[in-house]
């Protein structure tokens, strides 16, 4: 008899646990040895982690292995193309997309956890909470900043763009309030690289889509950039790093557009 409510207990046990949603987080990575640790050990509940790499260089893809991701070393085609490279190798019902320079919170864990549970909607929007070099951004258009995250993996992909990707997804889609932390520029080189980087990529998706930029095109757009994030979306009232935002943004507006033009210039050459 003791034997048989014990079998019974175990029964139940097991259904539940195959009634729990298991969740595959994916990571995109390059030379994230800075980031990725803290990362990964955020998500560390997860069924899953999935690391898609395009040649780091430094000890990224030894840290992921080392915390038990699965790595997939692949060459670089984009954000979106990548993103949509990681989704492939995902295996359960729930995707949570990440960046390496995100973590998640013990708060906006148990948000997920029971977004996934209650599965009412198949897609969740996480509002996302950026620091610029040492400090949160509240204002300046990045707070709060609602990136669709969490989803279903029947249900959604990434959209093919080079950067600034965002999630296609097919349903209704609900919204978390816990934020993901995003460490998103944690030095002034870091702000050099990623204004270049964002940029080059910025003027080639735009080349792709047919447009053209002027020489007025740079100086204007720049300036507007500058008035949009400082003034028109209150980054003045992040103070120091508010302006450096918006110089920042300026700086990589003027950069794509006159790296487009530089790329039409040469297209029309040939």
């Amino acid at each position: 008899m003791q034997f048989l409510t014990q079998w019974r207990r175990n029964q139940r046990a097991l259904k539940w646990i195959e009634s729990v949603a298991k969740v595959s987080v994916i990571i995109i990575t390059k030379n994230e040895a800075e980031n990725i640790r803290g990362c990964l050990e955020s998500v560390k509940w997860a069924d899953e982690i999935i690391v898609v790499d395009s040649g780091s260089s430094d000890a990224t893809v030894e840290i992921c292995r080392e915390l038990g991701a699965q790595v997939h070393e692949h060459d670089w085609p984009g954000f979106g193309m990548q993103k949509n490279r990681a989704l492939s190798y995902a295996t359960n019902e729930w995707v949570f997309s990440l960046d390496a320079d995100e973590r998640v919170t013990a708060d906006l864990k148990a948000q997920l956890v029971k977004a996934m549970e209650d599965g009412r909607e198949d897609g969740f929007y996480v509002p996302r909470l950026s620091q610029f070099c040492g400090r949160f951004i509240r204002h300046s258009g990045w707070y709060p900043d609602y990136v669709l995250r969490l989803f279903k993996r029947t249900k959604g992909r990434f959209s093919d763009d080079m950067v600034h990707e965002r999630v296609i997804l097919e349903g209704a889609a609900g919204r978390l309030s816990s934020p993901l932390l995003h460490y998103s520029y944690l030095n002034e080189a870091d702000v050099q690289r990623k204004t270049e980087q964002y940029a080059r990529a910025g003027a080639l998706q735009m080349l792709k889509k047919g447009k053209t930029a002027t020489f007025a095109d740079a100086p204007l757009r720049a300036g507007w950039a500058f008035i949009r994030t400082f003034f028109l979306r209150l980054g003045f009232l992040d103070g120091i790093a508010g302006l450096n935002v918006a110089m920042m943004n300026a700086r990589t507006t003027y950069l794509k557009y006159q790296q487009l033009r530089a790329l039409c210039s040469t297209e029309t050459a040939l």
